[in-house]
């Protein structure tokens, strides 16, 4: 081979590898802003994922997923969006309701799925459910509008009440706000008395344990707060060390023990997200994705803990729980 010959294959072969990596793809990014800690949202992270995976896309493989997380400190938020704007993702996925509102106001431009406790309309994040206009939709538990039915079941399960404590963190007015109204309103209708205790940080949750008692309240409901969702074992501990009858949000409380929960299924509402993040990787514009609402509502009793609580429930309640855990 002559000398020039042998140079040229040189150049050639050196520059293969810059070739076949500039041939390579760029993957989508998904931004993925939540309020809570990766540590208890390994089963929603996997529902999303699923999600996901119905509308085409496998992270890792034809599209990039960056998580960022809030471990329950709200005031981090603000920053965290701003480095997904910085990172130049193509959707924001924003959960739960204190996410949406610092990715709401970090970008006007960049499509934003969020999954909300509050009414997403009287929150200021779409202009209606069916046509959501600007850069956002996604999926409403409406957590607000079930307050009032919350209220009713655990009169139905403690009959005897007259006080009813309502657990609700403050430092998130958008959900605390409406949610107390709500609950307020069903509290007149029914004639009992609703106790309001605020807890914002973890810490403080003890605390307001000592004042229902101290208060009189016999039972108790929990906001569907991201400060409570992540500290469900803690609250559980709680009602049982004060004897409380205690209604949750979501399945997953009673689950571990808690007394009862009304609400949407959560982790299917997270595989929404993703199917919509996935929507909107294709070309759709989240201003023609409709908010979606719920069709149905879970009512799961502990029936084991309402026996140490010295409780007995009626045949009426057994009937319309969705699922008696023994």
């Amino acid at each position: 081979m002559k000398r020039r010959e042998f140079i040229a294959g040189l150049g050639s072969a050196a520059a293969l590898p810059m070739a076949v990596r500039a041939q390579q793809p760029v993957l989508p990014v998904i931004g993925f802003l939540h309020s809570e800690s990766a540590e208890s949202r390994h089963e929603q992270v996997a529902a999303f994922r699923r999600g996901l995976a119905e509308s085409g896309y496998t992270e890792g493989r034809n599209v990039t997923v960056e998580y960022l997380w809030g471990d329950g400190q709200h005031d981090r938020l603000p920053a965290l969006a701003a480095e997904l704007i910085r990172r130049r993702v193509s959707v924001i996925v924003a959960i739960p309701t204190p996410a949406v509102a610092a990715a709401k106001a970090a970008t006007r431009t960049i499509p934003i799925v969020f999954y909300t406790g509050a009414d997403p309309v009287e929150a200021g994040f779409v202009a209606s459910l069916n046509r959501p206009g600007g850069n956002l939709t996604g999926v409403t538990a409406l957590n607000v509008e079930l307050s009032g039915k919350r209220i009713d079941l655990l009169r139905q399960l403690v009959p005897a009440a007259t006080v009813i404590a309502w657990l609700t963190n403050p430092t998130n007015p958008i959900v605390s706000e409406a949610e107390t109204r709500e609950s307020q309103k069903a509290a007149r209708i029914l004639g009992i008395h609703l106790l309001i205790v605020n807890a914002s940080v973890p810490s403080e949750i003890e605390t307001a344990f000592a004042t229902l008692a101290q208060q009189g309240a016999s039972t108790l409901i929990v906001s569907a707060d991201a400060v409570f969702t992540t500290q469900d074992k803690q609250i559980i501990a709680l009602a049982t060390r004060y004897a409380v009858p205690t209604m949750y949000p979501y399945r997953e409380s009673p689950q571990l023990g808690g007394l009862a929960s009304y609400g949407v299924n959560n982790v299917d509402h997270y595989r929404q997200t993703g199917v919509y993040a996935g929507t909107i990787l294709k070309g759709v514009k989240p201003a023609d994705l409709p908010v979606q609402q719920p069709t149905k509502f879970e009512f799961v009793l502990n029936l084991k803990t309402a026996k140490a609580l010295g409780l007995t429930i009626s045949p009426g309640i057994l009937a319309i729980a969705d699922e008696v855990i023994e």
